[in-house]
C-alpha cells in the first residue's frame, strides 16, 4: 500500500487535545490523487508511481497525451514521482487510480512533509547562515556584517563551490520528519497535521507516513466543545442578571438623587416658612408698636385753654 499523497497547504492554526494540551495544526487540503504511470523493476529498474493533481488550464500536446495514455481525461497541474520499493504487485494500485486521503492516512500516523521554503531574497551572511561578524572595535568600522576571508591561500588558490557566502535565501527543499496526523476529513479533503510544514499558503507539499504515534492524543471533537463551552442560555441570563443589576443601581441613584432634592426643597421650604414667620413677627411687633404709640398719643391730656384777663376787670372769687 502506497504511503504518500501530494497536498496544498491552506492554513496554519492552533487547536486542542482531549487532554487540554493546545497544539499548532496546519491545514491540507489532499484531492483524490490520480496515477498516471506505474514503473515496476522488470522495465524502468526501479518501483515508483507518478501521481498527478489539479487541473492545468493550458497543458502541452506531451502533457496532454501522457494523460490520456494512462486513461485520464485533463492533465494534471503538479506531477510528483514516489517511491513503491517493497511494495507488492497486489496492493500496486494501477494507471487512472484514484487515490483519496482516508485511504492513505488516519488520525495517529507519523508522517514527514516536504515542501518548498518561503523565499527571503537576497540576504547577507549573518542573515543567512548566522555569521557572528567581526569585531566592533580597534577601528573595525565596516566589519561588523562582513564574511571575512573566503580563500585558503595558495593553495589550492581558488574559492571551494558551496562556500557559505552572501545569496538568496529560502527557496529550497525542505522536510520537517516526525509530525502527527490528527484529523482527516474525507468529505472536505482536508488533512490537518499537528506541527508546521514548509512553505507559504497554497504551497504544494509531499505528505510521506512514516510510522504511528503510540502516544497519540486526539482532538477535541465539535460536541465536546460544545459541552465545555458555557450554554447560551447561561450567558443570556447572565447578560440579563447583569442589565439587571446595571438598572437597579441606576434606578437607586436615581431614587437617591431624587430623595436628596426632594429632602432639598423641603429644607429649603421650612427656610422660607422660618424666614415667612421671621418676617410676620417683625411686622407684629412694628404693629403693636405703632399702636402703643397711638394709645399713648389717644391718652395724653390736651392743654387747656388759657383765658384771657382784661386788664381792669378784677377776678371772679368763688363764693
Amino acid at each position: 500500500m502506497i504511503g504518500t499523497l501530494i497536498g496544498q497547504k491552506l492554513d496554519q492554526a492552533q487547536d486542542f487535545l482531549q487532554n487540554g494540551k493546545r497544539v499548532p495544526v496546519t491545514e491540507i487540503s489532499v484531492t483524490e490523487n490520480v496515477v498516471l504511470q506505474v514503473k515496476t523493476a522488470e522495465l524502468d529498474s526501479y518501483a515508483a508511481l507518478q501521481l498527478g493533481v489539479g487541473t492545468k488550464k493550458k497543458p502541452t500536446k506531451a502533457l496532454l497525451g501522457h494523460a490520456k495514455k494512462a486513461g485520464v481525461g485533463i492533465a494534471p497541474l503538479k506531477i510528483r514521482e514516489i517511491s513503491v520499493e517493497g511494495t507488492t504487485d497486489e496492493d500496486m494500485p494501477k494507471a487512472g487510480d484514484l487515490i483519496s486521503v482516508d485511504g492513505v492516512f488516519k488520525p495517529g500516523d507519523l508522517v514527514q512533509v516536504t515542501g518548498i521554503s518561503k523565499g527571503k531574497g537576497f540576504a547577507g551572511g549573518v542573515k543567512r547562515h548566522g555569521f557572528r561578524g567581526g569585531p566592533k572595535t580597534h577601528g573595525q568600522s565596516d566589519r561588523h556584517r562582513a564574511p571575512g576571508s573566503i580563500g585558503q591561500g595558495t593553495t589550492p588558490g581558488r574559492v571551494y563551490k558551496g562556500k557559505r557566502m552572501a545569496g538568496r535565501m529560502g527557496t529550497e527543499t525542505v522536510t520537517v520528519k516526525n509530525l502527527t496526523v490528527v484529523n482527516v476529513d474525507n468529505e472536505a479533503k482536508l488533512l490537518y497535521v499537528s506541527g508546521l510544514v514548509p512553505g507559504h499558503k497554497n504551497s504544494w507539499v509531499v505528505i510521506t507516513r512514516i510510522g504511528e504515534d503510540k502516544k497519540f492524543v486526539p482532538l477535541l471533537s465539535a460536541k465536546e466543545k460544545e459541552e465545555t463551552k458555557e450554554p447560551e442560555e447561561t450567558k443570556v441570563q447572565v447578560a440579563a442578571d447583569v442589565d439587571v443589576s446595571k438598572e437597579d443601581a441606576k434606578q437607586e441613584k436615581v431614587e437617591d438623587a431624587s430623595a436628596s432634592s426632594a429632602q432639598g426643597k423641603v429644607e429649603a421650604k421650612i427656610e422660607e416658612q422660618a424666614e415667612e414667620v421671621k418676617t410676620e413677627e417683625v411686622v407684629v411687633e412694628d404693629s403693636t408698636k405703632n399702636s402703643e404709640e397711638e394709645v399713648k398719643v389717644e391718652n395724653k391730656p390736651e392743654d387747656t385753654p388759657v383765658e384771657e384777663v382784661k386788664a381792669g376787670e378784677p377776678k371772679e372769687e368763688n363764693a
